[in-house]
């Protein structure tokens, strides 16, 4: 990965939707050089996919949380992990080292849905533990400053 390459993908990371000929222009490429540099990025694994950021307060989903997650002894992580995927509240999951199995990140439309998630999270998918922090807002740094080091 050369120095283009990575200014490419800073430009892909402000503006996942730009052409290839908007983004030649800004690197000094032709759009067909800058197609084939792209598709060898997505063809190694560098670029991952392009997703949509949603607003989910425009959803009522304004309350999102940050919960630690402490396993049941004996559940299995596979299983949790695929049952993970019919909590629509949960947004996304990280498995962790240290005194927690995972984090979650949740988004609710207000306390009395996020109470209901834990008492399933208890009930059915076998969460023995949980701490929970309100998310006030985020701090978006870009992972475009990764490409600069």
């Amino acid at each position: 990965m050369d120095r283009i390459d990575r200014e490419l993908l800073a430009l892909l990371l402000r503006d996942g939707r730009a052409t290839y000929q908007e983004l030649g222009r800004q690197v000094r490429l032709s759009a067909n050089t800058v197609a084939d540099r792209v598709r060898r990025l997505g063809a190694t694994g560098v670029i991952r996919g392009y997703r949509a950021d949603l607003n989910l307060e425009a959803f009522g989903r304004g309350m999102e949380m940050i919960s630690d997650i402490r396993l049941a002894e004996g559940v299995d992580r596979t299983a949790f992990e695929a049952q993970l995927r019919d909590v629509p509240q949960v947004i996304s999951a990280m498995r962790l080292t240290g005194d927690y199995d995972y984090q979650l990140r949740m988004s609710c439309t207000d306390a009395r849905e996020f109470e209901a998630v834990i008492d399933r999270l208890k009930a059915e998918l076998g969460v023995r533990q949980l701490r929970s922090r309100l998310v006030l807002h985020e701090v978006s740094l870009g992972l475009d400053r990764i490409l600069e080091t």
